[in-house]
């Protein structure tokens, strides 16, 4: 059972680059739960030789690295071969494929908690309930904020308005912090790094699709509090 509506204080840090969303959003987490120092983080990230190609199970180990108790749900244990030709993974594939398995094959002796399965929205409800919270891959050209009237253009980390030649693509990987929940609304809230000045909103349904399109794997890291 869970509360009517959850909406923890979690604080919003904004991007650097087009590539660092993950980054980012591990920082708003452990400011939240388990506070690093600057130096700490940097050097996590430089053991860990944590570069532009940065993937979810590269957060696990980060969180791993730190200590810090996590969660990874995801439903393919490694690199989805039918990415090789879809325009977001296409540049970094050849050289990030063995990587990455090697990272999955080598998770549970290096500490990192990873599971092959679906997540359901009640398990992530609950999650935020207790006062946790989450990083989720989205696909961004899908994810729509009930809040934000001039949406980033994250193909080249424009805002609407300026000029682009980008053509807009099916898939745009974005991690983001879920950070609450109203049932009364069916709103989901979250942490969106491409702003530092406010939490982002959008209906449950439009949520779920997000996080469930091809080229997510639906992964989510649950981050707890405790470690």
């Amino acid at each position: 059972m869970t509360d009517d509506a959850v909406q923890l204080k979690v604080p919003v840090i904004r991007q650097l680059y087009h590539w660092d969303c993950g980054l980012a959003c591990s920082r708003m987490v452990l400011k939240y739960l388990h506070p690093v120092s600057e130096e700490e983080f940097q050097n996590a990230c430089w053991e860990l030789k944590l570069t532009e190609s940065v993937w979810t199970i590269d957060l696990a180990y980060l969180m791993s690295h730190l200590g810090v108790r996590h969660r990874f749900c995801t439903q393919t244990l490694g690199v989805d071969k039918g990415y090789r030709n879809q325009s977001f993974y296409k540049k970094h594939f050849d050289t990030e494929e063995d990587r990455v398995n090697e990272l999955f094959n080598k998770a549970e002796s290096n500490g990192v908690v990873v599971n092959k399965c679906s997540v359901t929205m009640q398990e992530i409800q609950n999650h935020l309930a207790e006062g946790h919270v989450a990083i989720v891959l989205v696909n961004a050209v899908l994810l729509v904020c009930e809040h934000c009237s001039t949406p980033v253009k994250y193909c080249c980390f424009l805002p609407v308005g300026q000029k682009c030649f980008c053509r807009k693509p099916d898939y745009q990987g974005h991690f983001v912090v879920v950070c609450g929940f109203s049932n009364t609304t069916d709103s989901i809230f979250y942490n969106n790094p491409a702003y530092s000045d406010r939490v982002c909103c959008t209906s449950i349904s439009n949520f779920e699709e997000a996080r469930m399109s091809y080229g997510t794997d639906e992964d989510i890291l649950f981050v707890y509090k405790e470690s």
